[in-house]
């Protein structure tokens, strides 16, 4: 292998593609988003692992104190901080010998922690989580899948499952006779015993 074939492999990535696809887009805090990743290739290569990159990172807009030297003072600026809240790298194939026509589907399962943050957008914060899945390769530039955006969604309230309740209206009547208030269905009255009458 020439100085300039080894000089160019470290600056350009291998010929070969990875994808992502979920089968849905919204999961709840403590599921699993479940999809397939897709590897092919049309050159031969070593790979370290093939693997997903799940994180959520939230940024906010904040106003701190900056030295501005034209102004000789420190003047209120607005910045934006982030931080990342969950990171985590699930490995989908180990150490890894691709050929030219290699191609390979994986399936993933990967679980949002049910601690976690919402999604959330607003004007000066957002929360958002994203997965993508990568080609790990020594010595030269990753082969990396697009970004998704993953809505995550409070956790599903299970149903709550209650016994059928029949509530009846007892309408009472007095007794022709005695004025004891009786049950409209009775026929006699239970304090006197005289037959009920109309």
């Amino acid at each position: 292998m020439s100085f300039f074939k080894k000089f160019k492999d470290r600056l350009t990535a291998p010929n070969a593609a990875i994808s992502l696809q979920l089968n849905k887009s919204s999961v709840a805090l403590g599921d699993n988003i479940e999809g397939t990743v897709s590897v092919t290739s049309s050159e031969e290569f070593d790979a370290k692992e093939i693997r997903c990159e799940f994180q959520c990172v939230e940024t906010k807009k904040t106003v701190s104190m900056r030295y501005d030297a034209a102004l000789n003072r420190s003047v209120p600026k607005e910045v934006t901080d982030s931080a990342t809240l969950y990171s985590a790298r699930p490995p989908l194939s180990g150490p890894l010998h691709l050929t030219a026509g290699f191609s390979q589907n994986y399936p993933i399962s990967i679980n949002v922690p049910a601690a976690g943050r919402l999604t959330f957008h607003s004007v000066d914060q957002n929360v958002a989580w994203s997965l993508k899945s990568v080609i790990a390769i020594d010595g030269r530039p990753d082969v990396t899948s697009t970004t998704i955006e993953v809505q995550v969604s409070p956790q599903s309230a299970q149903p709550v499952i209650r016994e059928k309740e029949i509530l009846r209206e007892i309408v009472m009547i007095p007794c022709k006779y005695c004025g004891a208030l009786m049950q409209q269905t009775e026929t006699v009255c239970p304090n006197c015993g005289a037959k009920r009458t109309g």
